[in-house]
């Protein structure tokens, strides 16, 4: 989702904007309301954010582990019957 910033936010916060941008995120920046620019990665290979690194490591090992939902164990025959 591209996300919207004033003229002077941009300004007032560029580094941590290009920190953003490098993670992935796109900005369209407004002059009285109006879009002038757009800041977007050049590169497609989306660099993540430590918090973003995280998250995606804790998802991993959940997914490696596995849900228990409490159905028991199932196999393709179990679920066709009819």
């Amino acid at each position: 989702m591209t996300k919207t910033l004033t003229l002077r936010e941009a300004n007032q916060s560029f580094a941590q904007r290009i920190r953003e941008v490098e993670a992935g995120e796109e900005f369209v920046i407004t002059r009285n309301g109006t879009p002038v620019a757009r800041l977007s990665p050049i590169s497609k290979h989306r660099v993540l954010t430590p918090e973003q690194q995280a998250a995606w490591e804790r998802l991993s090992a959940a997914m490696e582990k596995g849900w228990d939902i409490g159905a028991g164990p199932l196999d393709r025959d179990a679920l066709h019957e009819r």
